[in-house]
């Protein structure tokens, strides 16, 4: 009854929500103000499909029963950490040690910090650092870390856990026989934090997250890794790393056939005489060879391997004719500043392009592509370990994981129990560089790997991590239904034709259903904190996008901060951090007050008054939690 009830109520928000959003673009946008009149609609429209998601995130709602017994494997618990305080760590690990399945636990230590090794030592526990082929190479912040563990390590499952996760004995108990389904890769279990107390003032606990919404996508086989308190499969694992070192070494072999064959085209309309054109024919043809082979899915060191016989072959027919000229030309060629390239070094994107952009002669480009031929690398010698099971494109590289997971058509599943506590933010300027560094690390993946176009993910699974990715969009809708009443209200500039009959009779119906569904969904939980910094944390959103996009686009660095686990210590109250929402807290005051006077003074129409007096009084509301965030310092410790 209460499945039906809450689908009937997503339809019927639905239906109400396309009626009002049709009617709002055909006939209610007063074109006369379209600067802010097109603004808001899109806006609206942007909160139409927020509605979509979420009633498609819920209409299949999955909620698993008693887990089955547990599966008879090794396993390896890990606990990652940076920089956190020992004290702490060992806490973690302590615990992890404890837990009644078999296991090996691990401290992943990125710190490398001795005192740390001697104090898991003592306790008995594992400890793994970097090896030295980390040295002067990306080292992909906790996805590395972790990935150069599994290659120290031989579980046939892995427990990851944050430095501040103290696990229950039970937790692998409660979730190994979930692997029972071969086709499992993935079982995530709530994050709960024990330093929150029922106010949540920085709203940290997530219980609509990490309860309906996870249940809601593990309906659709969507449910991803959140970074801790989840179980992951090996096999699954190394099978991503093998795919994408294949993904990885054919993008290095297309770039380079590329070249090669722009160097040789160039190369071709200078040539001066019948051997060199045959010397670079048969380089020509050996380029169009290897590029179709790699079409046709042959093993990559075949290709490899023909393309640099083929073109030794032709370069020893060209210093055959004219071994004299081609001495001249390298000469020429390495004075006038042309990369030269060193046997078995591989060549650099920047290198490819020049390459690609000169205009050598033919023998200095027979040269230069026997160079191309020999530096293709195979080995990847950029990364410090060619298979990279954990996703590096992003700072989250747990829901990138879980994307590459599903799209190898494994499953996942949620577990909603909570098996593990955390420690969260103690003040407003840890949680805000936690929740960007979130933000940003999920719009990379939006950008760098699309889940509405990415193959092998379902149609529900590509909705499923859309979503996610597309809410951090709502701040710069945020900005706009801040600026649409403190416009009306101060200027009287109306974005809809009128505050008439039409409009309420369509949106209030609505937002009844809007609020219905939500409040069914929900099942009681206590979720307003999290509706506020959904408004509330606005140039946080935005600042990710933007700082996203050009880490995306124009290689901007984008620095991975560990969210600290202890209070910083700072005793005054950081308004800097917070000065647009305060600003905009002033400015929809000073709105409240102007449109009221306006209204006394006969010169505001009084429905339209009302309306956006109710809309600016919400925002104000939304906006309050500041006040307290800004001042908030964590629980106080309790006393022994």
């Amino acid at each position: 009854m209460r499945r039906f009830l809450l689908r009937l109520a997503i339809l019927l928000a639905l239906v109400l929500g396309a009626n009002y959003i049709v009617w709002r673009w055909l006939a209610s946008v007063n074109w006369d103000a379209w600067w802010i009149a097109v603004p808001l609609v899109i806006a609206e429209t942007y909160s139409f499909l927020d509605t979509l998601f979420f009633g498609l995130t819920m209409w299949r709602m999955k909620q698993r029963g008693e887990p089955g017994p547990p599966l008879d494997a090794t396993v390896d618990v890990f606990v990652a950490t940076y920089n956190e305080p020992i004290p702490l760590v060992m806490a973690t690990a302590t615990a992890a040690r404890e837990i009644r399945h078999p296991h090996r636990t691990w401290v992943l230590d990125d710190g490398n910090r001795p005192e740390l090794r001697e104090a898991a030592e003592a306790a008995g526990i594992g400890y793994l650092t970097r090896s030295a082929n980390w040295a002067d190479r990306p080292r992909h912040a906790k996805a590395g870390n972790v990935n150069n563990a599994l290659f120290a390590t031989e579980g046939e499952f892995l427990l990851i856990l944050d430095a501040d996760q103290v696990p229950d004995p039970e937790i692998l108990t409660r979730t190994l026989g979930y692997f029972r389904d071969d086709k499992v890769a993935l079982v995530q279990t709530p994050q709960y934090f024990g330093n929150v107390d029922a106010a949540d003032v920085l709203g940290s606990q997530a219980p609509l997250f990490y309860g309906p919404i996870q249940q809601g996508k593990d309906g659709w086989n969507a449910a991803f890794f959140c970074g801790s308190n989840a179980v992951l499969r090996r096999e699954a694992l190394m099978q991503l790393g093998i795919a994408g070192y294949v993904d990885a070494v054919e993008r290095s072999v297309r770039s380079t056939l590329r070249t090669a064959g722009t160097v040789v085209a160039k190369a071709r309309r200078r040539a001066r005489n019948l051997p060199e054109r045959r010397a670079l024919a048969a380089v020509a043809e050996g380029v169009r060879d290897a590029e179709a082979a790699l079409r046709a899915d042959a093993p990559l060191a075949d290709v490899t391997w023909r393309f640099q016989q083929g073109v030794a072959k032709a370069s020893r027919l060209l210093v055959a004719a004219d071994v004299q000229e081609m001495q001249a030309a390298l000469a020429s060629l390495g004075a006038s500043g042309q990369v030269v390239v060193e046997d078995d070094a591989p060549l650099d994107d920047d290198q490819l392009d020049l390459l690609a952009s000169s205009d050598l002669s033919p023998i200095g480009a027979i040269e230069s592509v026997r160079s191309l031929a020999r530096s293709l690398d195979v080995i990847r010698s950029e990364e410090a370990e060619p298979l990279s099971p954990l996703a590096t494109i992003s700072v989250t590289e747990d829901m990138a994981t879980a994307m590459q997971l599903h799209s190898h058509g494994w499953k996942s599943a949620y577990h909603h129990e909570i098996l593990a506590t955390g420690l969260a933010p103690e003040d407003l300027g840890t949680m805000i560089q936690q929740r960007l560094r979130w933000a940003q690390g999920t719009l990379q993946v939006l950008l760098r790997d699309n889940p509405l176009t990415k193959r092998g993910l379902s149609a529900g699974q590509r909705f499923m991590y859309f979503s996610t990715m597309w809410s951090y969009l709502s701040g710069f809708v945020a900005l706009v239904y801040l600026a649409a009443p403190v416009i009306y209200l101060c200027f009287g500039v109306l974005p809809v034709e009128a505050w008439s009959f039409e409009f309420f009779v369509r949106f209030l119906p609505y937002f009844a259903a809007n609020q219905l569904m939500f409040l069914l969904a929900s099942r009681g939980i206590k979720s307003w904190r999290g509706q506020q910094y959904a408004l509330t944390l606005f140039p946080v959103w935005i600042r990710a996008c933007w700082s996203a996009a050009a880490n995306v686009f124009f290689g901007r660095p984008l620095a991975f901060v560990v969210t600290p686990k202890e209070r910083t210590g700072v005793a005054r109250t950081p308004w800097r951090l917070v000065w647009p929402q305060l600003t905009a807290i002033v400015v929809l005051s000073v709105a409240l007050v102007v449109g009221l006077a306006r209204f006394a003074f006969g010169d505001a129409d009084g429905t339209g008054v009302l309306v956006n007096v109710v809309w600016v009084a919400y925002d104000l509301a939304v906006l309050s939690i500041v006040f307290r965030a800004a001042r908030y310092r964590g629980p106080e410790p309790k006393e022994e």
